[in-house]
């Protein structure tokens, strides 16, 4: 009986190990090669960005993101095998330097600013407007 329990223990004991182990698995991994985004950019941060790029440009990540090299199912996010991935990345300096020389001020209580979506709209393709 005393082996039996003592068994059982050293089982659970083992069990609660592995799973603590197996939950630091499971943690998201740091972002790499962040070129123009902030490298301490939380997850959530860098999640609510690239979601609005996929709805201003109406496209999904694999637009700018290569699959993984290896044959596995996905994208390497790290990659910079896609040359969309360094226009995107050309856009946000542009977008920025625009926003910080000719919105960088507050009117009536608010300050404005320009995005992807301001000029694609849900395209691929900036939308410009013909004379």
């Amino acid at each position: 009986m005393k082996r039996k329990i003592i068994t059982l223990v050293a089982l659970c004991a083992m069990v609660a190990g592995l799973s603590a182990f197996h939950h630091a698995d499971q943690e998201d991994p740091r972002p790499t090669n962040l070129k123009v985004l902030p490298k301490n950019i939380s997850h959530e941060e860098l999640d609510k960005t690239m979601k609005s790029f996929n709805m201003a440009l109406g496209v999904k990540c694999n637009h700018c993101h290569a699959p993984k090299a290896n044959g596995e199912k996905g994208l390497d996010f790290a990659s910079d095998q896609n040359p969309k991935k360094n226009v995107a990345r050309e856009m946000i300096k542009m977008t920025k330097k625009i926003n910080k020389k000719y919105f960088n001020h507050e009117h009536d209580g608010m300050v404005m600013n320009i995005s992807c979506n301001t000029c694609h709209n849900g395209k691929t393709e900036p939308f410009t407007i013909e004379k």
